[in-house]
């Protein structure tokens, strides 16, 4: 059993930024110069007076749709209380607000936050002993939100908030300057198109899953091919869709991280620049075909490998693969450590849902250089299913939003975890702080039979949030029992 999805095509975590106050991207992701180097003690001191800036921004944003009761109202409990108004709503309590503001006025705290820069630097050119022309200067212009977004002054609010739509599951591997730049301009875009989704931006390129209306989508679409980092790099068939759409994702979610996938190891040590060699969808399944009308014996060259996690792999595979009984991709690289000897002189094809994992997994198995060669399927699974939907492929799809599972044949290979009759349908632990998914099937739901585990099954339906509000994630008896690696026969 595992947490619910939350990263795109990757490591099934809660641990992209959400969009709240307490975490509105005041924490430094960039790698600096050493302290003693002139212009990265320059940078911190810019840094940390941006950060300062964006909290008092926020607060001056908040505190302005703050409300206090009359004091005439006649119920002595109203007296004196506050909440807050924005966009027709009413919060009772600040984390509410604070989610709501992070989330749709992004913009407007931005503008703020330029406000109070300038009037921080021009009170700064009155009072510095340090001649700014010694500074080093900042490269390029500044930033602003409003920077490549597109006209949307001609389309209706109807066509533009429509739930009839699609899912954009899409990843790029490029050199990114300046992450935190391409972070904000997301997040800008995004919520001028009504996306939701989550988006993980690094050094190392962009990985992303969106939701939107069919016109909101070919919008970001074009806006991102258009951009001057992916142009040429990144094309229009490397957007896998699906049908589906803003309500397939709770919120917006976009940060800047160390991995675009979260392999656990930097990508200076492991880059995607070495990896494994494509496979187009129709190459791959010929390899596959190949592969499957062989003896067990010529098998043995071959190992045709899935690089998602158990859960994902239980629910749909590829025929002969071997699916390691991992919880996190991060898990994989320590798979292949305590597995060598599986690996030692053989051909590896490799798939994902996306792509994405393969492209640092396969580096990471060509790093050893003990394979006669290191293959992976471009464009992951979405890819080969839009090619051959009667493939070699078994099963449904594990999409990492609110639907869980895409279809390519309707075929059902898993089964419930109570009665053992076929169900592919997974649902949260009805305990919710347990957060993990769950395969019961309609007629074990309606016995009450919701839990991941016996040990969830006696708590019963609890609370996913403390007294004080805050959400909390408790590790389930059988997640924290389960072998982290576990290790193949050879």
């Amino acid at each position: 059993m595992i947490s619910p999805p939350s990263s795109p095509d990757g490591d099934n975590e809660r641990d992209v930024c959400i969009l709240t106050f307490a975490d509105l991207e005041l924490k430094e992701h960039l790698p600096f110069p050493s302290k003693s180097h002139p212009k990265a003690e320059f940078d911190a001191r810019a840094r940390k007076k941006h950060a300062s800036a964006k909290r008092k921004a926020f607060a001056v944003f908040v505190k302005a749709k703050e409300v206090v009761a009359d004091s005439r109202c006649p119920t002595s409990a109203c007296q004196g209380t506050v909440h807050w108004r924005c966009c027709q709503q009413t919060f009772k309590d600040l984390v509410g607000i604070h989610r709501h503001v992070a989330a749709h006025h992004f913009v407007d705290v931005g503008q703020q936050t330029a406000a109070i820069l300038k009037q921080v630097a021009e009170a700064d050119v009155l009072t510095s002993r340090v001649s700014t022309d010694k500074l080093p200067r900042p490269e390029g212009p500044p930033y602003q939100p409003q920077e490549m977004l597109p006209d949307i002054s001609h389309i209706g609010a109807d066509e533009l908030t429509s739930e009839v739509g699609q899912v954009l599951l899409f990843y790029c591997y490029c050199e990114v300057a300046d992450p935190e730049r391409l972070c904000l301009w997301q997040k800008a875009l995004c919520q001028h198109l009504h996306l939701k989704g989550k988006v993980r931006i690094a050094s190392e390129g962009i990985n992303g899953t969106v939701g939107g209306s069919m016109t909101a989508t070919h919008l970001y679409v074009d806006m991102m091919l258009s951009h001057p980092l992916f142009k040429g790099i990144l094309m229009r068939e490397d957007f896998k869709t699906s049908a589906g759409g803003a309500q397939c994702f709770p919120d917006l979610r976009i940060g800047v991280f160390e991995e675009i996938v979260p392999l656990g190891i930097s990508p200076k040590r492991v880059s995607y620049k070495e990896t494994g060699i494509h496979l187009t969808p129709k190459e791959f399944h010929i390899e596959v075909e190949k592969y499957l009308s062989q003896c067990k014996k010529a098998q043995k060259d071959t190992i045709l490998l899935d690089c998602r996690n158990f859960y994902e792999s239980k629910i749909g595979h590829f025929q002969g693969c071997l699916a390691p009984d991992i919880r996190k991709f991060s898990y994989f690289p320590s798979y292949i450590d305590e597995n060598l000897e599986l690996f030692r002189g053989k051909r590896v094809l490799m798939y994902c849902t996306g792509g994405i994992r393969c492209e640092r997994g396969s580096a990471y198995l060509r790093s050893k250089g003990i394979c006669r060669g290191v293959y992976h399927l471009k464009g992951g699974i979405h890819k080969y299913l839009e090619e051959f939907p009667d493939g070699f492929y078994q099963g449904k799809l594990f999409v990492f939003d609110e639907r869980y599972t895409i279809s390519s044949d309707g075929d059902v290979i898993s089964a419930c975890r109570y009665c053992g009759n076929l169900w592919d349908q997974y649902q949260l632990c009805s305990t919710q702080p347990c957060r993990q998914l769950v395969l019961t099937c309609l007629q074990c739901q309606r016995k009450g039979l919701t839990a991941c585990c016996p040990v969830c099954q006696k708590k019963g339906p609890l609370p996913a949030s403390h007294p004080s509000g805050q959400a909390f994630k408790e590790q389930c008896e059988c997640t924290a029992t389960r072998q982290r690696v576990p290790v193949e026969r050879v």
